[in-house]
């Protein structure tokens, strides 16, 4: 029987009625309720035509984690007053309960994914809400591009509502064609702030690391909460590892305490989500319960102030988790979760200060996470660049270089970015494209079974006490009874059924730790990784990596690495999860990164010429190669002096500093045709100014060797004649009226004429290069500075007389008119004069 009570309880059932109107007039809608207010279990109701009337409708409900669409699922199915898999279904990887009268199915956003591939149709759907779109997840912002192309394509009559729990909806209304907002006003009871940072500082979080003392410090805050307060706490942790230890620390409270996260046994998330009438309850959660469920009983939050991203380094072929701080809007989401049933508080975990320097929003997952997912469903969606997807926010191009990088390599798409059919196999496996190559080529080695097994490791990250030994891991998995196993187990029975029935699961292998080694280094290529000694390793990549003290797998000569971070300033990254291997296996699953042949480089100061052999940065065999060809010399030459500068070569002051010095100057104030030598620009152009003379080159020393101002005039503009006039547009002297000869200096932003006072008299004019007047340093008679100007007139006429005063008395010898436009320059005192 349907608990009407319950429904008209809901707030957004005063949003209905818009958003029927909207989706009647224009097809698309933005739903925006805050949190509690039924959008998620009331709305797809409705729309199905299962309360309220309205006609009957097959409805899809997009959540971001499975826990979530169980949740919403089993919700749904109880307010109609029956089991899920009636009316109401849901389907998560791995589990699908669903029947034949289903009219409403809760799937995530990565089932639905698989599905829109397979039938981009949508056949027998006549709408979709994605849910906590504000998220931003990835596999979201896909969904939604995709259904977009649906709608605009081949089903125009598709209905399409976007759900957010925030009021920042703009830019998914516009991204839906102006689609109209529908806001629902939610029942929020007030939450009071009280600031609880620690007494002590903490260290930041960096990688997956978070400072011990803030973890017990949480602890003491949900200690203090139950004193002061009455109600469930519900405390928000980064991650699974943080909960264990943080309800480790909580033994003995007056409560019930219990762990929600997406690895939790549906049973536990069921008992959470049920509610209690026996005695109090501590849930520690991650951010799961933000926004996607509803947590009854709860008035007070505790926050830690942590959350969860992912973080992909590119150049060093490592994705994972990192722990960040949560951002302002994650904080808000969070704390009203105390206010949902009554007046609740929150308690903060930082300084009140440190909340205004909060990031406003959470990171949109297509700006930072590794894409090779992203660009495999793009390329298989017939979009290989993604250039075409109606997406908030573009893929970053870097990452979808790597993305596609990544699947080249595995075969997925082609040299043009096209899908192959491999890669449409890969794309329905529900795995990163990595781990599908993993699975797919790894059955026909070790057999289907263990492939699988290995995969399905290595795609939920096993428990940090079954150790970093992947091997280890896998036997602790195959007998354990935790609820890891539980999981692993079933991924293993979903994984296998999906290569059973063709010939890639007719492998054997050899022992159980040969095949996890091959499988994670299918997997994970870049990775395989050579010893260097006190449990230090190279991985393919160039990454260092090292190994906790007491690892067992520290005297291993290969390895790998399935799962490793790297903390902020460690030269090396840091194995959490790995298997040892051989060379063999080593060469046969990075077989793409393998280079034989001569190279030779800049090594230390010097060119180094080997014949080599690497995967990737991994040397494998090396020796000494004594003839080696030029072109690759004449390369590690200009690498080096790219490197070290051109001061490899011979500047003599004369010929090769001032000539560039002066072509510089030229180069700036006329442009075109005088050459520009800066350092860049000298080594864009070693063919024509260096040759032959770099090419005869064969180390360092002969850099030395070579006449850097002979070879720079090799860049003058003889073509055009201009090259004849260098001596009077920037000459290296310039006669002053006393009949010497003073050297220009062009080292600075404007040419100096350093020049012994008594030797300009009679000049007003400034002296000119290239029509630029040259800076003119004043010198007394001992050659020190008595003024700088670039206007002779105007010193003769008010600086001179001052200059007067403080020298002629320190240097009497010497003329000091009262007129010095009027007196003859000299080089000599006044009694050399009188005596000429």
């Amino acid at each position: 029987m349907i608990r009407t009570d319950a429904l008209d309880r809901l707030p957004v059932r005063t949003a209905v009625p818009a958003l029927r109107q909207a989706l009647d007039d224009r097809g698309v809608a933005v739903l925006c309720a805050p949190p509690g207010t039924g959008k998620t279990t009331l709305v797809p109701l409705v729309l199905a035509g299962l309360v309220g009337g309205g006609p009957a409708r097959r409805v899809v409900v997009a959540e971001p984690r499975r826990i979530a669409a169980r949740a919403a699922a089993r919700r749904m199915a109880w307010l109609l007053g029956e089991q899920t898999g009636r009316r109401v279904g849901f389907t998560v990887r791995g589990e699908r309960v669903v029947g034949l009268d289903t009219v409403v199915e809760v799937v995530t956003t990565g089932v639905l994914l698989q599905r829109l591939q397979r039938d981009q149709e949508l056949a027998g759907v006549d709408a979709v809400i994605i849910d906590e779109c504000h998220e931003r997840h990835l596999d979201a912002d896909t969904v939604a591009a995709f259904l977009l192309d649906v709608r605009e394509a081949i089903r125009p009559d598709l209905r399409l509502v976007a759900a957010s729990a925030t009021t920042d909806a703009q830019g998914w209304a516009r991204l839906l064609g102006d689609a109209p907002v529908v806001e629902a006003q939610g029942v929020s009871h007030p939450v009071e702030v009280v600031w609880a940072p620690p007494v002590r500082p903490v260290r930041p979080p960096h990688g997956m690391r978070v400072d011990p003392a803030l973890l017990t410090h949480v602890a003491s805050v949900v200690r203090r909460a139950l004193a002061e307060r009455d109600g469930d706490v519900l405390c928000f942790l980064p991650g699974v590892g943080e909960i264990g230890r943080v309800a480790g620390q909580l033994a003995g409270v007056p409560a019930e305490v219990l762990q929600v996260h997406g690895r939790a046994p549906a049973a536990v998330q069921d008992a959470v989500l049920a509610g209690s009438s026996e005695g109090r309850r501590v849930v520690l959660a991650t951010s799961v319960a933000e926004s996607s469920l509803t947590v009854p009983g709860v008035r007070i939050v505790v926050d830690s102030g942590l959350a969860r991203e992912p973080r992909t380094d590119h150049a060093r072929g490592l994705s994972a988790l990192t722990t960040v701080r949560a951002s302002q809007a994650a904080g808000r989401q969070r704390a009203g979760r105390a206010g949902r049933e009554a007046p609740g508080a929150v308690y903060r975990c930082w300084e009140q200060g440190e909340d205004g320097r909060l990031a406003r929003f959470p990171s949109p997952e297509i700006k930072v996470a590794d894409l090779a997912a992203f660009a495999l469903q793009a390329a298989c969606w017939g979009d290989p660049d993604a250039s075409g997807l109606a997406l908030l926010d573009p893929p970053p191009a870097g990452a979808m270089g790597a993305a596609r990088e990544t699947l080249t390599a595995v075969g997925a798409v082609d040299a043009d970015g096209r899908v192959t059919d491999r890669g449409v196999r890969m794309s329905r496996l529900g795995l990163h494209p990595r781990l599908a190559r993993a699975l797919l080529d790894g059955a026909a080695e070790v057999g289907g079974r263990r492939a699988a097994e290995v995969v399905a490791l290595l795609s939920d990250e096993p428990p940090r006490e079954y150790g970093d030994d992947l091997a280890a891991a896998l036997r602790t998995a195959r007998r354990g009874g935790d609820g890891y196993a539980a999981r692993w187990r079933q991924e293993v029975r979903r994984l296998s059924s999906s290569i059973e029935s063709s010939s890639e699961g007719s492998g054997q292998g050899g022992s159980d730790d040969a095949a996890v080694g091959l499988v994670a280094a299918l997997a994970f290529p870049e990775r395989v990784a050579r010893a260097r000694g006190e449990g230090a390793f190279l991985m393919a990549s160039g990454t260092g990596a090292e190994l906790r003290d007491g690892s067992r797998l520290r005297s291993a000569p290969w390895l790998a690495v399935a799962v490793a971070d790297r903390p902020a300033h460690a030269a090396s990254a840091r194995v959490r999860l790995a298997a040892v291997i051989d060379e063999d296996t080593a060469r046969l699953a990075a077989g793409h990164l393998r280079f034989s042949g001569e190279e030779v480089r800049w090594v230390d100061g010097d060119v180094v010429a080997r014949s080599v052999e690497r995967l990737g940065a991994v040397e494998l065999s090396v020796r000494a190669l004594k003839q080696p060809r030029p072109e690759l010399v004449r390369a590690a030459l200009v690498d080096g002096l790219g490197r070290e500068g051109l001061g490899l070569l011979r500047w003599s002051r004369e010929t090769g500093q001032l000539l560039r010095e002066r072509l510089a100057f030229l180069h700036r104030e006329l442009g075109t045709p005088w050459p520009d030598v800066s350092d860049g620009a000298l080594l864009a152009r070693t063919e024509e100014w260096l040759e032959p003379e770099l090419s005869r080159a064969r180390r360092r020393s002969d850099l030395a060797r070579i006449d850097a101002g002979q070879a720079l005039r090799r860049l003058l503009p003889w073509a055009t004649g201009e090259a004849a006039r260098m001596d009077e547009l920037a000459p290296e002297r310039i006669q002053v009226p006393s009949g010497s000869r003073i050297r220009v200096e062009y080292g600075g932003e404007q040419p100096v004429l350093a020049v012994k006072l008594q030797e300009l008299f009679g000049l007003t004019e400034t002296p000119k290069v290239a029509g630029v007047p040259v800076l003119v340093h004043l010198l007394s008679p001992a050659g020190r500075p008595a003024a700088v100007t670039a206007d002779l007139a105007s010193f003769w006429r008010d600086g001179y007389r001052a200059v007067r005063a403080e020298l002629r008395g320190r240097y009497p010898k010497h003329p000091w008119p009262e007129d010095p436009t009027t007196v003859e320059a000299t080089r000599y005192t006044s009694a050399r004069l009188k005596r000429e």
